[in-house]
């Protein structure tokens, strides 16, 4: 499971319909707007 950077709600990266990718490492969201916070200003919230 991965855990949405946002609103850290696991999420199951098989079935996972919003995904982003920020310096090459993938995120997975439960939900657009989750989606949609992260892609404004990823360096905000990726895990370096």
């Amino acid at each position: 499971m991965a855990v949405d950077p946002i609103c850290k709600m696991d999420v199951d990266e098989k079935t996972a319909k919003w995904v982003s990718e920020y310096k090459g490492k993938k995120y997975y969201f439960c939900a657009p707007g989750c989606k949609k916070t992260f892609d404004e200003e990823p360096e905000k919230y990726a895990e370096e």
